[in-house]
């Protein structure tokens, strides 16, 4: 398989990567073949514990039996890699003889891409000479699922004498062979707005003499994001998209009760903080003329991922000595959520895109039962990691 960045060095990168590539590409396809969701992830914890204890190393799981980090060299500088254990609950659709094998569990996010990754960039670090520092890998589980993993890890102690700390994720709309940066929020925020409705009930004859639980959340549906558009800086990136509504059954009856599911989502980390109570106002205001009652369930979920400069600066010389120059390239930030955002609120980093479409053929989105990844991709991201510990660490 082509290597991206063969010859670049050092020499024993190379060497291992000559020697285990066909390896990363098994074990990204064995993973790939059997997904775990969230805080289920035992079969890719033993499969990660057992090839880097294999390497002499010493990983440890986290206490909720899934997750792995592992130190790997000494000294008082100490540079964190993360990646991502879990799947998605979907059904794949791609038709690869290395398909998942899970009934309705998928690896449509690329994080067995990611723990594969990881994965090798601790073992080509093992079989270096010398570090000039540590390096701690961070297998996370449960990224999938909001709060986010991340809280776990952190609360397990995986940030304890971390300087700095990375990571990538997969980008089907970057070829193959390149990394995109950007400094600054690369991600949004993302919150769950889950709202119930309660009414008496009654003929639809007679709305006068209820509480019109429908036309309420109709009400709601349509004006609070309109409401928000209004009171929140709109350089913020700020959007709530309804996800599900459910009331009623007869037309001609009015429903007792009704819920609204949605997600709301803003670029900027100072506007999060202040999203909560203005939805909570606001809904009342909206609410208070219909009759209706309610119960606002308001879940705060990730932060956005914010790179910092200086590391982000670092990250891209990185990129440069592992790839070469023409693999840097910029990327937009997402509306979607990453968790590894908890970990920036507690010591700096940079996050990156990993290019993973091939460069022929339509692109397949992240979360389709359709997505796939170049596997050369894998090899990338093995040489930028272990080149951003390195020159993190000097």
């Amino acid at each position: 398989m082509d290597d991206p960045g063969r010859g670049r060095g050092p020499d024993w990168l190379d060497g291992w990567l000559a020697e285990y590539a066909s390896d990363v590409v098994a074990w990204r396809r064995h993973i790939h073949t059997n997904p775990e969701l969230a805080r289920r992830e035992y079969g890719t914890t033993e499969l990660v514990t057992t090839l880097l204890r294999s390497a002499g190393l010493k990983p440890w799981v986290l206490p909720g039996g899934t997750g792995v980090v592992c130190d790997i060299g000494d000294g008082p500088s100490c540079v964190a890699l993360r990646a991502d254990l879990d799947a998605l609950p979907l059904t794949e659709a791609t038709g690869l003889p290395f398909a998942s094998r899970v009934d309705g569990v998928a690896h449509a996010c690329g994080h067995d891409a990611h723990t594969t990754v990881l994965l090798a960039t601790g073992l080509a670090l093992a079989s270096a000479p010398e570090l000039p520092g540590r390096v701690r890998l961070i297998f996370q589980p449960a990224e999938e699922v909001m709060p986010g993993g991340a809280l776990d890890a952190i609360e397990a102690g995986v940030l304890d004498g971390v300087d700095r700390i990375f990571g990538l994720h997969c980008d089907p709309r970057l070829r193959a062979g390149t990394i995109g940066t950007r400094v600054g929020a690369l991600t949004s925020a993302a919150d769950l707005v889950e709202l119930r409705l309660s009414s008496p009930g009654g003929h639809t004859s007679r709305p006068h003499l209820t509480a019109d639980l429908v036309h309420a959340l109709g009400t709601v549906i349509t004006s609070l994001p309109s409401v928000l558009s209004r009171r929140v800086d709109p350089r913020s990136g700020t959007v709530l998209v309804w996800g599900a509504v459910h009331a009623g059954e007869a037309a001609n009856a009015v429903p007792e009760e009704g819920l609204l599911r949605g997600t709301l989502r803003t670029a900027d980390h100072e506007t999060w903080t202040q999203l909560e109570p203005l939805v909570e106002s606001s809904v009342q205001a909206l609410l208070a003329p219909t009759g209706v009652g309610h119960e606002l369930n308001y879940r705060r979920g990730v932060p956005p991922v914010v790179s910092e400069p200086e590391n982000t600066g670092l990250l891209r010389s990185a990129v440069e000595s592992a790839l070469g120059t023409d693999a840097l390239v910029g990327t937009e930030q997402s509306s979607g959520g990453e968790d590894f955002g908890w970990y920036l609120e507690h010591v700096p980093g940079a996050f990156a895109r990993l290019g993973v479409w091939s460069g022929e053929g339509p692109t397949h989105d992240l979360h389709q039962p359709t997505f796939d990844l170049d596997e050369r991709a894998l090899l990338a991201g093995v040489r930028t990691l272990t080149h951003t510990a390195l020159t993190a660490l000097t």
